[in-house]
């Protein structure tokens, strides 16, 4: 079969395209053939080492082991199981849920053997991937593209929001609005929970297409006055702050929430360290959250939440599988809304 490797840390001519054999499903798993791949920060930035080029380059302690195929957005369908798994599975159209874990319920996302797809296993910049039966899901829409969008910046996003616990009514600013996780959890708070949302984002011509979405206001992190306008325009602090840039927005953030609100980060694409006083921390009463993926109950209320049409898939641009290095070079460019998608 046909699949792309990362051979080693370092920029897109890590990216190799191979053939190589079709993995056989062992006990538990199913052989999907991919119809659909989903491009994330997570595997970009594994590949250029922003996670660490050591032990702390993946999930678990050893770190990622090249060559290594990447992808972990995947939707396909069942072809082949493996002992212990109903021959009734073939056939079934799947979204695969991104990683194992020995966690128990609910606390999975956060076991210290938690293991990704893309990372310590291989992924879906292939034709085929085998996994647990348990860990593939019925996909949430028909189209392999739209449904191959949510996994892990639905997840995340999804996450975030419980994490906050979102009332109906509630103001919540939420930045990197236009991105992946951002524009989920536009949606997720606006159209889950009720809240009123204020989307953060660069350039305000994507204004209409967050509206859309469920966002109230949007604004443009450009503005020497976005705190103020912020402000003005709820009348005051907010309730909480759903993050994925980090240090460009850090001290906005903190400075717009009202006594006793909520930050929650998930990403750091605007800066991975920040200067905190800690004084404004405990004289405003803010709780913090870091937040990455989610549990194996919040993936299947998300499809859900995705069937009743609350979330719906944003596609910016689909690659064939080969364009692998287009695709991830067009995925870091500005101005992009929706995801980006690897197609076999």
């Amino acid at each position: 079969m046909k699949a792309v490797q990362v051979i080693g840390y370092g920029d897109v001519d890590q990216l190799q395209v191979v053939d190589v054999a079709i993995p056989s499903p062992k006990r538990g798993e199913v052989l999907v053939r991919v119809k659909a791949c989903g491009i994330n920060n997570t595997e970009i930035w594994m590949r250029e080492g922003a996670y660490g080029t050591d032990k702390e380059s993946g999930w678990r302690p050893e770190g990622v082991q090249f060559p290594r195929v990447p992808g972990s957005d995947i939707t396909g369908e069942v072809v082949k199981v493996g002992s212990g798994v109903e021959e009734t599975m073939v056939g079934r159209r799947v979204i695969l849920f991104p990683f194992t874990s020995s966690g128990q319920d609910g606390k999975e996302h956060i076991a210290d053997d938690m293991s990704f797809i893309g990372s310590e296993y291989d992924g879906g910049y292939a034709e085929y991937v085998a996994w647990p039966a348990a860990l593939c899901y019925d996909m949430p829409l028909d189209s392999f593209v739209d449904s191959a969008v949510f996994t892990v910046s639905g997840l995340t996003a999804w996450h975030m929001n419980e994490q906050i616990e979102i009332q109906p009514g509630q103001t919540i600013v939420v930045t990197g609005a236009s991105g992946g996780v951002g524009s989920f959890n536009v949606q997720i708070a606006a159209n889950v929970h009720g809240a009123n949302v204020f989307a953060i984002v660069g350039d305000l011509k994507d204004e209409a297409k967050l509206k859309e979405l469920g966002a109230s206001r949007v604004f443009s992190y450009r503005s020497e006055a976005l705190a103020d306008e912020i402000l003005e325009a709820n009348g005051g602090p907010v309730d909480a702050v759903l993050d994925v840039v980090g240090d460009a927005l850090f001290a906005t953030s903190l400075e717009v929430l009202k006594n006793g609100g909520k930050f929650c980060i998930s990403g750091s694409a605007g800066g991975q360290q920040t200067n905190l006083d800690f004084r404004t921390m405990y004289l405003k009463h803010i709780t913090m959250y870091g937040s990455v993926l989610g549990t194996r109950a919040e993936f299947q209320a998300m499809l859900e939440a995705i069937e009743a049409g609350k979330i719906r898939p944003l596609v910016d641009r689909t690659f064939p599988l080969v364009e692998a290095r287009d695709a991830q070079t067009y995925f870091k460019q500005r101005g992009k809304f929706g995801k980006i998608v690897l197609v076999p």
